[in-house]
């Protein structure tokens, strides 16, 4: 059995368990047109069928190849969809805020599309699916009550270099699998071009510093590129917020996320 042949049984399985648990049986994703979202689409589409609904929310920051791809892997996987725009909210605020820099932008964009992908799923009692790789997580490249929040996360643990491997194993269309990474968040936004490397790049280097566990000095002596590692580094610690629930502060005996710690599924 291949590698991405391993994974996939195990999501489809990690996927069916934490849901089915929660005693609901639907589930929604929000589809971009890019590899992220196109992956954990075709995972859920194998487990959930039509119980999957792919939510398109395009604004007028977004590519016409976005849309085209977005469709055409409805097309090929047989997904459920449906198009909830975002445009006219982010119209109405950039008009209200004339002066938002690209970074406001995209945050106010990505955290629109959560918002109405959880109020549909609130409407389909389903759970809204994750659709951040490892390396934008460990990187903090994401916005919080954004694109970062989910009920369930099946690519959490993959590096986007895996994500493409993975895509590849799923048959997710080539033009999704080889357009530049971009989230369409402004005119002309570029993954790579705005983290200053590219994922293969960015990769290599948190597998040796976070998987292997190898120091700074280390991973140095492999020929890795100093600046790149600084900022990685820099980034990881600095954006560890992100990957943590709200900090509560502590008054009493038993306080939420320091010593009143129970599984998510517990039962009485």
């Amino acid at each position: 059995m291949s590698k991405y042949s391993q994974i996939t049984e195990y999501l489809e399985h990690f996927l069916d368990n934490e849901v089915r648990k929660t005693g609901m049986q639907k589930v929604v994703v929000g589809l971009s047109g890019g590899l992220d979202s196109a992956v954990v689409a075709v995972l859920a589409q194998k487990v959930f069928k039509d119980d999957l609904l792919c939510v398109k929310m395009p604004s007028h920051y977004s590519s016409q190849s976005s849309l085209d791809d977005a469709d055409e892997l409805c097309r090929d996987f047989n997904l459920r969809s449906e198009i909830a725009s975002i445009e006219p909210m982010l119209k109405a605020y950039e008009e209200l805020n004339p002066n938002m820099d690209n970074l406001r932008k995209g945050n106010f964009s990505s955290r629109m599309r959560m918002s109405t992908l959880f109020d549909i799923s609130a409407r389909e009692n389903a759970l809204v699916l994750g659709t951040s790789n490892k390396s934008e997580l460990m990187l903090g490249y994401g916005t919080l009550y954004g694109d970062l929040s989910s009920a369930i996360n099946p690519i959490g643990d993959l590096y986007k270099s895996e994500v493409y491997e993975l895509a590849e194993y799923l048959g997710v269309s080539k033009s999704i699998i080889k357009k530049p990474p971009s989230a369409d968040l402004w005119d002309g936004q570029n993954d790579e071009d705005d983290l200053g490397y590219t994922y293969k790049q960015l990769d290599e280097a948190m597998k040796l510093y976070v998987e292997d566990r190898l120091s700074r000095d280390e991973i140095v002596k492999f020929g890795c590129d100093e600046k790149m590692l600084d900022m990685i580094i820099e980034r990881i610690f600095r954006n560890h917020f992100k990957r943590k629930m709200p900090v509560i502060a502590k008054l009493t005996s038993r306080t939420l996320n320091h010593d009143f710690n129970y599984p998510r599924d517990i039962r009485l």
